[in-house]
């Protein structure tokens, strides 16, 4: 690296760092100070100015702060008040923002549902949150009504938007907003919420099958948006348009900052359309955009739009956009900065690449280490434990070796760690007697690599969780609805690179007897998983290998892939013309491969 690059590079780090730490003097644990406060001081300033953009609806500040007061009017006349939590399960439109933001001027907590989620992992969701009420859009009313509550532990059901036919216990929410007042229900009405306290239950996937709800506080929210703001400095004319989904941080909290701390607009899309992004981001005039890998990807392998350099984008933020196609993307659509970051919605490690070097997820130098404590330690990749040396601590990896990365827990807005709502799932993120006995960090659960200007580079997940769509998928909630397969006697399920596709398709190994049925298993896994989570490939096997422990071997499975060529077991792949697995021979593998199938 150049001198001239050098300078250039601690220039624009301390300059947007220095932002950043200069705003986090809002985040401490016992403000009062919430996003409340930031959204009402917007409508106090400008009232008029635009908000949200929605298909052809346009909110102001002023109407979208009301709406989320008949929310909280409408909360409290249901005896909803501090620390009560609601679920909010609703696909992206204006009424999500405004839900949570009226919830949390009365001090209440939200639980936000994955609307993926189907069932017994639909049921289990909000169950775990301990939510008595239920916010849920009229598009996923039959999936709510649908799931497999325990008795005495569905909430009440409340459906905003208009829905025919009618469904039994469905209360009419729309009607009742209608009757609340738009009136601001005031500061006592959250009296004692503090910075601390939880916002959010946001839902991760782990390996013991069922989602995970991990706890997110609002001194968090505010650490996340601010961190935001300083690095791409957002103004008051910034349109920000968000295509991902609410119920996640990335779309949820990140991209939702940029435009509420600066007074923006959010341009909301309901879903993702990869033949719409560039006419959306067109027609509103977008000036930044929230990503993630898999969305960058899908728009580069698109046709040609001739909006796609025709625009005002200025920067972009996301995270997942790989170094292989990133100068590719950056120069066909004319992107002038790119803001890649790292962090996990409940852990305590986060970073950005404020100068946009290219493949890296952020950087840490060692003048702001005491401030954000993130590390890379020595990893046995088949033992799934970290390398200790012979004093029982961990060892630090030197400047481009690969490990997983780590983040010291303290007290303080960027290093504490909030975990999860069951105590057995945070004990196992937190590695004790790291680098002196009785310290503590989280464990990130992803290989990374730093480098010797402190850049970090991620290079894969840890364990039995892998990405696919955006989306964290479990291998133990896959495996055991296989299991309940009938004929089906053995599972492993793992993931498996494919060329040109973000993260790890998943792949499933099965013993199976004479009753099983291939022709059916595909329409059964749809209605049992999320669509992200079904297996794209099968291999059928004699039987499936186990350590002497009996935990189930992984790495030659990966390793060997979906090669019909290397592979002498029965393969099988999920095939989107028929909806059925079909049996993937070397000519559908070449398709695949060379992209002329869609996963």
């Amino acid at each position: 690296m150049g001198l001239l690059a050098a300078i250039r590079r601690e220039y624009l780090y301390i300059r947007h760092a220095g932002q950043t730490l200069w705003m986090l003097r809002l985040v401490t644990p016992d403000s009062p100070r919430t996003i409340v406060d930031i959204v009402e001081h917007r409508v106090a300033q400008s009232p008029g100015n635009p908000a949200i953009y929605y298909q052809d609806e346009m909110l102001t500040y002023g109407e979208m702060d009301a709406r989320a007061n008949r929310y909280a009017n409408w909360a409290l006349a249901q005896g909803i008040r501090r620390g009560d939590c609601v679920a909010l399960l609703m696909e992206n439109r204006p009424d999500y923002l405004c839900a949570w933001l009226g919830m949390f001027k009365v001090g209440a907590q939200v639980a936000l549902i994955n609307t993926n989620l189907t069932g017994a992992s639909l049921a289990h969701s909000i169950a775990i949150s301990g939510a008595g009420h239920a916010i849920v859009g009229t598009e996923l009313a039959a999936s709510f009504a649908g799931a497999a509550f325990e008795t005495g532990k569905a909430p009440q059901f409340w459906v905003e938007g208009l829905l025919d036919p009618p469904l039994a216990g469905a209360r009419d929410l729309s009607a009742a907003l209608h009757h609340a007042s738009p009136l601001s229900p005031g500061p006592a009405a959250r009296a004692g919420v503090t910075a601390k306290d939880r916002a959010f239950f946001i839902y991760t996937s782990g390996t013991t099958g069922l989602p995970k709800a991990a706890n997110f506080s609002h001194m968090r929210m505010l650490f996340m948006m601010c961190g935001f703001v300083g690095a791409l400095e957002p103004k008051a004319g910034d349109r920000i348009y968000d295509p991902l989904p609410l119920y996640h941080s990335t779309g949820g909290v990140c991209a939702v900052g940029l435009a509420f701390f600066s007074g923006g607009a959010l341009i909301l899309r309901r879903k993702f359309s990869v033949h719409e992004f560039w006419n959306d981001i067109h027609k509103y005039d977008a000036t930044m955009f929230q990503y993630i890998g898999e969305v960058c990807r899908y728009l580069l392998n698109a046709p040609p739009n001739p909006h796609e350099r025709n625009h005002h984008i200025r920067a972009i933020t996301g995270n997942g956009l790989r170094p292989e196609i990133w100068p590719q993307f950056q120069k066909r659509f004319a992107i002038p900065r790119i803001v890649e970051f790292y962090g996990a919605t409940e852990g305590n490690v986060s970073m950005l690449n404020y100068d946009g070097t290219v493949g890296a997820v952020g950087r840490v130098p060692a003048y702001i280490q005491s401030r954000l404590p993130t590390r890379v330690i020595r990893f046995d990749v088949e033992r799934e434990v970290p390398v200790r040396g012979p004093d029982g601590l961990c060892i630090e990896c030197a400047p481009n070796e690969v490990g997983e990365a780590i983040g010291g827990i303290s007290g303080s807005a960027g290093r504490n760690f909030e975990g999860y709502t069951d105590k057995r799932d945070s004990d196992r993120k937190i590695l004790r007697d790291v680098f002196r006995h009785g310290d503590a960090w989280f464990a990130t659960g992803d290989l990374m690599r730093r480098d010797e200007h402190s850049y970090f580079y991620f290079i894969d997940r840890v364990g039995d969780t892998f990405r696919f769509k955006g989306e964290n998928v479990a291998t133990g909630e896959v495996g055991e609805v296989l299991a309940a397969v009938p004929g089906i006697r053995e599972v492993n399920v793992y993931g498996v690179k494919v060329p040109g596709v973000d993260g790890r398709a998943g792949m499933a190994a099965l013993v199976v007897d004479g009753s099983f049925d291939m022709d059916g298993l595909a329409a059964t896994l749809k209605t049992r998983l999320a669509s992200y989570a079904v297996p794209i490939f099968l291999r059928l096997s004699s039987h499936i290998d186990v350590t002497g422990t009996f935990k189930q071997r992984k790495f030659d499975l990966v390793r060997e892939g979906f090669d019909p060529a290397a592979i002498a077991d029965p393969l099988y792949f999920l095939d989107p013309r028929s909806g059925r697995y079909e049996p993937l021979t070397a000519e559908r593998q070449a398709d695949i491969i060379g992209g002329r199938v869609k996963l």
